[in-house]
């Protein structure tokens, strides 16, 4: 499952590690491993990388299909990463205005950012996210492939923490 062009990667392209997240902007469960993944890219900078896919639960986030398509927007522009995080930091506001918002904090060229989200123009890359995973066999989020192995987290983040180091001294 190796990154590809409609995927957004941070970290060193020759990282060690590889950890692929499917996420959901809307889900509770993301924030929390936003906040585990960030500190592991933190102390494992030359040693792993991230490749984010969008699997908006739309059944149960109603606004999460739309922000993965800001998200979209936004990295057309460069800031993906600083999109990721202000929808992360601002997860219990993502109505199409406060999306705006955070592309007006994100220094986006708003009329572009607009008429993109309106026009739904991202809304295929994110379906071939969701497709993607789901031939993976991803049915909740967060769900996480540590060097294409899946990674359950379903007992907590520990095991993503363990999965990472792990294979990092491999």
């Amino acid at each position: 499952m190796p990154a590809g062009p409609n995927n957004h990667v941070l970290g060193p392209s020759n990282a060690k590690t590889t950890i692929v997240e499917y996420g959901d902007f809307e889900c509770p469960a993301c924030r929390q491993a936003y906040h585990t993944v960030d500190l592991l890219l933190g102390s494992h900078a030359d040693d792993v990388r991230l490749v984010f896919r969008h699997f908006p639960l739309r059944d149960i986030h109603p606004h999460a299909a739309l922000a993965a398509e800001a998200a979209e927007a936004a990295g057309a522009q460069g800031a993906f990463w600083r999109f990721h995080h202000l929808l992360f930091d601002n997860q219990q506001h993502l109505k199409e205005k406060q999306l705006l918002h955070y592309a007006e904090e994100a220094e986006l060229d708003l009329r572009r950012f607009n008429a993109e989200l309106n026009d739904h123009i991202y809304l295929q890359r994110v379906q071939e996210h969701i497709e993607s995973g789901m031939r993976l066999g991803v049915r909740a989020t967060p769900t996480f492939f540590v060097n294409g192995i899946l990674c359950d987290v379903s007992f907590g983040l520990e095991a993503l923490r363990t999965a990472v180091i792990s294979a990092t001294r491999a």
